[in-house]
């Protein structure tokens, strides 16, 4: 559970027997707004049903770097998994605040996960620029983003189980290089991070591939593919795997008006019929989704931002972008909750909008 939003905590929970589930709160400091209300609401749900607020000591463990919050919380910082406090959260998937992960996969393929990070460390760390394949993706991603303009990058994954990387490595990539100034604080004058987005297999193909084919969007993409299916179901797997070939050389070579001319299409339909051709991909083909695998995956793009931030000048390993919009939160919590008209000096759109929230609550506006 991550979103503030309720409905994630309660759909979470709906079937969970309180006196069997056991709560993971992960948190670098503790404070964060999303995570303590969330934290909170389970330890009210926990101690409602049990009964007692010894039950939290019982049923919540923590991932943290602050002792002190955590056993004001109620845990017993015996039951706290610290971690370094220079951890990045979109970096930490390999540290303890993979706890629940190692719970959900068992300690052997956390372990072999590992591996796989540490596999892609020391590839990164000793082969030369020519065949390293962060560097490369990272100058790729370089390369299109500022000498070409595409300004997004598609990442495909031809594996089901993989239909939530995309969105893993939105945080990476755009929390990491969403910067306007360089390490010294002054502008930069060229784009820095592009915008990472995706789908999984077939899914895209009948959405948006449209536009990567024969739109005016230049969009570098990365298909991902796997050799062995984790589970075989007829020729399923094959159909898969021949529209990611497919995709990707229909992506380089396009199809001409001779081409399209020779197969009978009559005149006034070939330009809709033409594809263009020379739209950049890349394509990963691993043996098979594993652990060890996922691990090395992960440490490729973690490195590639990495090689991206360091061409750039800019720091890939803070997030001043997101610090705004909270302080701006804590300020408007108490306008919404006020029980009378609060004194609002915001902008008349969000002053608006916060007299009309207030109004569907039945608050004094």
């Amino acid at each position: 559970v991550s979103n503030v939003d309720g409905t994630d905590f309660v759909e979470a929970t709906r079937d969970l027997d309180p006196a069997e589930t056991l709560f993971i709160i992960s948190s670098k400091t503790f404070v964060t707004l999303e995570t303590m209300a969330n934290a909170r609401s389970a330890r009210e749900w926990c101690v409602r049903a049990l009964g007692s607020e010894q039950a939290v000591a019982k049923h919540f463990v923590a991932v943290s770097t602050n002792a002190d919050e955590v056993s004001k919380f109620g845990i017993d910082t015996a039951n706290m998994f610290g971690f370094w406090d220079w951890v990045g959260g979109r970096y930490s998937m390999d540290s303890a605040i993979g706890l629940s992960t190692m719970i959900a996969i068992g300690p052997d393929n956390f372990r072999d996960m590992l591996a796989g990070f540490h596999a892609m460390d020391e590839h990164f760390r000793t082969t030369p620029f020519e065949r390293n394949l962060p560097v490369l993706l990272g100058l790729l991603t370089v390369w299109y983003n500022d000498f070409f303009g595409a300004q997004t990058v598609g990442v495909m994954p031809y594996e089901q189980y993989l239909k939530r990387f995309p969105a893993y490595l939105q945080q990476l990539t755009m929390e990491s290089n969403g910067k306007q100034v360089n390490r010294q604080g002054r502008q930069v004058n060229y784009q820095t991070g592009p915008i990472f987005w995706g789908e999984p297999g077939t899914n895209g193909q009948h959405s948006f591939y449209q536009l990567i084919h024969q739109g005016t969007k230049l969009i570098p993409c990365d298909f991902l593919g796997f050799c062995q299916t984790l589970n075989p179901l007829g020729n399923h797997h094959d159909l898969l795997m021949a529209n990611l070939f497919a995709q990707t050389e229909a992506l380089a070579f396009g199809k001409t008006p001779e081409q399209v001319r020779d197969e009978g299409t009559a005149d006034w339909l070939v330009p809709h019929r033409v594809f263009p051709g020379n739209r950049p991909t890349n394509t990963i083909l691993a043996e098979r989704l594993t652990p060890h695998t996922l691990g090395t995956l992960v440490a490729l793009y973690e490195h590639s931002v990495f090689v991206q931030g360091t061409i750039w000048d800019i720091d890939s390993y803070d997030q001043w972008g997101v610090e705004l919009g909270k302080v701006l939160a804590q300020r408007i919590i108490p306008e919404l909750e006020s029980k009378s008209a609060p004194d609002l000096h915001h902008d008349s759109s969000t002053n608006t909008l916060i007299r009309r929230y207030r109004s569907s609550q039945g608050r004094a506006g």
